[in-house]
């Protein structure tokens, strides 16, 4: 059995498709030589999709047609040498299409293999956009009247440098292959017919015969080769660069985990101050979660940020008891007070200005004038910096340099940061 299996056998249909493209991603992987642990599979949901457990690689299960958008991510933060394998149905690319064509244009490293079988299987065999007109279905049963996505051409005008279509029978590894080995995004559309439906409705049609039929030729065709989207570049670079030169100078006494809620209103930098607490954190050396909370309008009202900060790796990025509550506006007052008055201990800070009674809470409670110090739009990392310098959790030199070489450096005040840098 191959290194890139955990079963010989896949739980598809007798006869389906799907067979052919598991065995030539694998074959093509072997010819490459390439690790399993090099490789990221990332399916979509559909027939293809029930294929995870059965590889040995990394794999990720995305939502309907989204796949493709998931796996553009994966290889957008990953080093080069590492492989993202998207797996999608012709269903999910229709759902997903400006998922297909906005990896194309910024030419994301990564291959997109499409199962075309030109329904719906897993849902009772409705049409796609990529049946072909005349292609008979469960809901066209005199043949489809609309034409189909030319997806090849499709990818090929948005920017991609690689796009191919092969009839899913025999050894077509060499073509997965070549896709996989293309620097940027490739797309492999394999045509397929489902035993399950296509067949049903269309007793005497052949695979090759349908392809010539509905101008779905085989080839290969190939756009301007460019370099790979890649992260990490310009002001970011700088950034990531900065934080490494940190680590390497600073480390943190923290003993467990820290929960840290920064709760303030929309448009005041609440987000950017929390990531760059956290990339702070892990500049020292320590694992850290964000995640942000506001509402669907994000321009107006409240703006709350949960960060999570451990030497111990974090499983769950969640905060159901908060350490530490920062509060620099009557909103993110609000929204925190439920963890305010539920903390056993932990401290609270919370800016001089606010006009609402102070919570009743076990919690040690400081007031500040964050928002005096250091005006509105600053006020939570200003705050977070006071945080840091007087509860010691890590050097807020870490913190102060991380501000500096990130993307809004510049745009904060030089008070703000002056005040937490050793004269």
């Amino acid at each position: 059995m191959s290194d890139f299996l955990t079963t010989p056998d896949f739980p598809y249909c007798k006869g389906c498709g799907h067979h052919h493209v598991a065995r030539n991603t694998i074959k093509a992987f072997e010819s490459l030589k390439a690790r399993p642990l090099d490789v990221v599979m990332v399916t979509d949901i559909g027939c293809h999709g029930i294929v995870d457990r059965c590889f040995a690689t990394h794999t990720v299960h995305g939502l309907h047609g989204r796949s493709v958008a998931v796996g553009a991510g994966i290889a957008m933060g990953l080093p080069p040498g590492k492989k993202v394998v998207v797996y999608i149905g012709d269903g999910g690319a229709t759902i997903g299409l400006q998922h297909i064509l906005e990896a194309a244009r910024l030419n994301v490293d990564l291959t997109v293999v499409v199962h075309n079988n030109m329904l719906y299987g897993m849902t009772g065999g409705q049409p796609s956009g990529l049946t072909p007109c005349g292609f008979r279905t469960v809901i066209t049963p005199e043949g489809s009247p609309l034409p189909k996505h030319n997806l090849p051409q499709l990818a090929l005008d948005a920017g991609a440098p690689y796009a191919s279509r092969v009839l899913g029978t025999g050894d077509f590894s060499a073509t997965l292959r070549e896709a996989i080995e293309v620097e940027g995004f490739a797309l492999v559309e394999v045509l397929e017919l489902c035993t399950s439906y296509a067949t049903k409705w269309n007793p005497e049609l052949k695979l090759r015969e349908l392809a010539q039929e509905a101008g779905h030729e085989p080839g290969v065709w190939r756009g301007e080769a460019r370099p790979a989207f890649r992260l990490g570049s310009g002001a970011e670079r700088e950034s990531l660069l900065a934080m490494e030169a940190v680590a390497a100078r600073y480390e943190s006494p923290l003993e467990g985990s820290l929960a840290v809620l920064v709760g303030g209103s929309a448009g005041e930098g609440v987000q950017r101050a929390a990531e760059l607490f956290a990339q702070a954190a892990m500049a020292c050396g320590l694992h850290a979660t964000k995640k942000g909370r506001y509402p669907v309008t994000v321009g107006v009202g409240f703006s709350v940020a949960e960060v999570i900060i451990s030497h111990e790796p974090i499983l769950y990025h969640g905060i159901s008891g908060a350490d530490v509550v920062i509060a620099t506006s009557e909103d993110g007052l609000r929204q925190t007070l439920g963890h305010i008055q539920g903390m056993q201990g932990g401290t609270v800070w919370l800016d001089a200005s606010l006009d609402l009674e102070a919570p009743a809470t076990a919690a040690e409670v400081q007031a500040r004038d964050f928002r005096g110090h250091a005006g509105a739009r600053s006020a939570a990392l200003y705050a977070l910096l006071t945080f840091v310098q007087e509860s010691g959790v890590f050097p807020v030199e870490a913190l102060v340099e991380t501000v500096r070489a990130s993307s809004i450096g510049k745009r904060v005040p030089a008070k703000v940061l002056a005040a937490f840098t050793p004269s």
